[in-house]
């Protein structure tokens, strides 16, 4: 007779499939057979990044459990099942089929309840109107998508993590998005008056309008019982036609009410530390389990108690004793993090403030009176640091000595205080998955290499993926303590390198990223590696950006190909080679400017920057400048900007050669190639230097002689100075160098990295740079110039080539479904006779604030 008992799971979301590979991993099946019962018509996906439905190719990509089934015979997944009753005396459960409304008993040893939440929606009148939903499932999704089809117009009730994650929703459906929110700032939860400040500016600068501290009175519709609008209580109307609740959540806690389980005081199954319900045989986990009558919103805690329960069943000593709250996301492109005590809640607590309100930039501190341990705090703009904070918190490890470092910028004398090498073994660095250093560091000494085998072994970085910075600087901190060589892997997608992954393009011809990942990848790519891919595709092949099956890989300026400013319109650069530009050309210029009200500068390489210009008027702007004789300035790209000039020998009397030719030659050979970063180059006439070619990434100055080749200039945050190259060059060797050294900078350099970090980061640095590119030691000299005449013969200016295409063209409307119609949300003032954006804000001194009793 066989002892086997039988485990069902009521649940399939992310908690549900957790506690099962968890019940497989500890072989909990070795005594149990186990029945998963998912409500929903698919196996578990990951919820956390449900916005990405919609750039995803279907919803598979988002599956926990590609092919829908476990690969073990003692677990039984049944999808669009409903558990309708449960009979705690028989010990059993009744499930409907929901497709076929069929019936099934059945019977269990033991029974875990992972039926998560549902959304809250407040019972304001009008919720029951056609064009009102809640943003949950995969399925909310395609019935938000089908709705926008005929929308302009879109409002989010509720401005936490998940309303924010709707209103990114909209956006990407092409609505103009509102976001309504009771409460005086956004994220109440997790951010203070002055982060949640912070964040609306940044939110609204992308065209999503906030409206805080407002209550809703009423949901409107018109004749057709549609959704027109939302009237707000006291106040104005917002005329929308798509409204979506993301007011928080509700435990499901129905199958325990109805049975006579212990319920919480504020809704939820009230558990013990082990999970365990009222009664012994029942177990509840996730959001709809209560622990000391607690509901914990974030899927981390679930992960938890899924990892109790099995251990609880196997007799373990697991407990669960409370969550880490914190939390890392990127919302509408904003970074936010918030994680321990950010509200200073701790008696005598001190809090350390750095606010950039110019660069949009938010970091609190919160630290133990002595100014010893941090306790909490808070990241807008710039979350960079969050991996090494949030694990001092846990941690315990003492501050330096002016812990105001650890959140200023660098330029300010900013330090991250050791990075993850001065942190504990014992400290978390993955919250989602309790994941510490220590146990990072014991899955590379098993024999991991990289993230994504870290990842498989422990589970860091699986759920929202904030840790996976922190993940491979461990990986390369105990590398190099240990001798062995870093992985130079893109991304967890690519254990290849940025420069490998254009060696394996271009041996064997791939065209597409799909291609490529197929090939080369896992998974369905990141915000990593999909624009390193597009950058690498159209450096040896010059696609045209908006082109092809690559069209949506391209950086966010790349998609319109001009630069969105602050209030959501656009900068218009056209090239003007080595600055150089007729009186034709510039009345051409001023009239587009006047005509389409444009707000005209000089930039710092000698070009004409024109602003404000609205997304559907960017071709017709294009229009009048091509047909001028104008193209594009690439000003949006990572690639050639401009090459600067003086007015060189014809005009000035300390010139030695004609800079303003060289400077016109070298901007048409190289404009359009795309590169890890953007590129400038400059040319002076002699050693004077007013074209200031030393601070460039390439740099020409004249000599009595000929030229002298400068690279590796930078100038921005971290300023560098061009080193020699070679000198007293021709023309035509100038060139030959100068084709070397720019493709073997495209081929070489990781991605985002600027060209003086990368000949640093060259074993041998320039000596390298001058081996491979002046004595061709590598004997690549012909093929890099090679490569460079392809570009040269293929390139095709962007602009021009949209104006051709109907299908490029069609992106350029502000709403899908009204083309032509402007967006309400740009609007301007006057200042200095010309426009500026309305909302821009004023100047703020930079500074970092340390309160009143604060010791240092």
């Amino acid at each position: 007779m066989s002892n086997r008992q039988r485990l069902v799971v009521v649940g399939h979301g992310m908690v549900g499939h957790r506690f099962v590979q968890a019940a497989v991993e500890r072989g909990l099946t070795e005594t149990y057979d186990i029945v998963v019962l998912g409500e929903e018509p698919r196996a578990a996906y990951d919820r956390v990044a449900l916005t990405s439905y919609f750039s995803a190719t279907c919803a598979e990509e988002l599956s926990l459990l590609p092919g829908g089934s476990y690969d073990h015979d003692a677990v039984e997944l049944r999808i669009s099942t409903e558990v309708v009753s449960l009979d705690r005396d028989a010990r059993t459960v009744t499930a409907r089929d929901k497709v076929s409304g069929t019936e099934t008993v059945l019977g269990y040893d033991q029974l875990v309840l992972a039926t998560g939440a549902a959304p809250f929606v407040p019972p304001v009148p009008g919720r029951e109107h056609d064009g009102v939903f809640v943003y949950r499932t995969i399925e909310d999704l395609d019935a938000i998508r089908e709705a926008s089809h005929t929308a302009t117009s879109g409002i989010v009730i509720g401005g936490g993590l998940l309303g924010l994650e709707a209103a990114n929703a909209l956006v990407q459906l092409g609505l103009q998005t509102h976001v309504v929110e009771m409460a005086p700032r956004l994220m109440p939860v997790q951010l203070d008056q002055a982060g949640g400040s912070t964040l609306v500016r940044h939110i609204e600068k992308l065209g999503v309008n906030v409206h805080a501290g407002v209550m809703t009175q009423e949901i409107t519709a018109g004749e057709s019982g549609s959704v027109d609008g939302l009237q707000l209580k006291d106040s104005y109307k917002i005329d929308a036609q798509v409204v979506v609740f993301s007011a928080g959540v509700r435990p499901r806690d129905v199958l325990g009410r109805e049975s006579g389980l212990e319920i919480a005081e504020r809704g939820g199954i009230l558990v013990d530390d082990q999970c365990h319900t009222s009664d012994e045989r029942i177990w509840a986990i996730g959001e709809c389990a209560a622990p000391a009558g607690r509901m914990y919103g974030l899927v981390a805690p679930g992960y938890d108690m899924a990892e109790v329960v099995a251990d609880a069943l196997l007799d373990g000593p697991g407990r669960f004793t409370g969550a880490d709250m914190s939390t890392k996301l990127k919302l509408l492109g904003v970074d936010v993090a918030s994680f321990g005590d950010a509200f200073a809640a701790t008696e005598g607590s001190l809090e350390l403030v750095y606010s950039d309100a110019v660069a949009g930039v938010y970091k609190k501190l919160v630290v133990t009176e002595d100014g010893t341990r941090l306790l909490g705090g808070i990241l807008v703009g710039d979350a960079a640091a969050y991996g090494i904070l949030r694990p001092m918190v846990s941690s315990g490890i003492a501050l330096p000595e002016n812990p105001e470092e650890l959140i200023l910028p660098a330029s300010r004398g900013g330090s991250t205080g050791g990075g993850v090498a001065a942190l504990p073994d014992e400290a978390q660095i993955c919250s989602c998955n309790n994941v510490s250093k220590g146990d990072i560091v014991h899955a590379v000494e098993d024999g991991c290499e990289d993230v994504a085998s870290v990842k498989s072994c422990t589970n860091a970085g699986t759920t929202c993926g904030s840790c996976v910075t922190s993940v491979k600087a461990i990986i390369e901190d105990h590398f190099a303590k240990t001798g062995r060589e870093v992985s130079k892997a893109l991304c967890e997608h690519f254990a290849i390198s940025r420069a490998e992954l254009f060696e394996v393009v271009k041996i064997h011809g791939y065209t597409t990223f799909e291609a490529v990942l197929e090939a080369h990848g896992t998974g369905r790519g990141c915000d990593i590696c999909k624009p390193t891919v597009a950058s690498v595709l159209a450096s040896q092949f010059n696609e045209h950006v908006l082109g092809g099956t690559n069209a949506g890989l391209q950086d966010t300026n790349d998609a319109y190909l001009a630069n969105i400013q602050k209030n959501g319109s656009y900068s218009v650069v056209p090239r003007i080679p080595g600055g150089e530009v007729t009186p034709e050309g510039l009345i051409v210029i001023g009239e587009v400017a006047r005509d389409f009200g444009l707000y005209t500068k000089i930039t710092g390489g000698q070009r004409i920057d024109m602003f404000g210009a609205r997304m559907e008027d960017l071709p017709a702007i294009w229009g009048r400048l091509v047909d001028a004789g104008f193209e594009s300035g690439h000003a949006y790209g990572k690639s050639l900007r401009t090459v600067k000039s003086c007015v060189g020998s014809e005009w000035c009397r300390y010139g030695v050669q004609e800079s303003v030719s060289m400077a016109i030659r070298l901007e048409l050979r190289y404009r359009g190639l795309r590169s890890p970063h953007k590129l400038k180059g400059g040319v002076s006439g002699c050693a004077r230097e007013c074209a200031e070619a030393r601070g460039k990434d390439f740099g020409v100055i004249a000599t009595d002689k000929g030229w002298n080749l400068y690279v590796g200039g930078n100038g921005g945050m971290n300023p560098a100075h061009a080193q020699l190259l070679a000198g007293d060059l021709d023309d035509e060797t100038l060139i030959s160098y100068l084709d070397r050294f720019l493709m073997y900078y495209v081929r070489m350099a990781d991605r985002l990295q600027r060209t003086a970090p990368w000949i640093d980061s060259l074993e041998g640095g320039l000596d390298r740079v001058k081996a491979v590119v002046v004595d061709d030691v590598l004997g690549l000299g012909s093929e890099l110039e090679e490569s460079m005449e392809r570009h040269v013969a293929t390139y095709e200016d962007e602009w021009a080539a949209t104006l051709k295409d109907p299908r490029k063209l069609e992106r350029f409307v502000s709403f899908v479904n009204a083309p032509g119609t402007p967006d309400p949300n740009i609007t301007f003032t006057t200042e200095r006779d010309q426009i500026r954006p309305e909302n821009h804000d004023a100047p703020v001194l930079l500074g970092t604030t340390i309160p009143v009793g604060a010791s240092r």
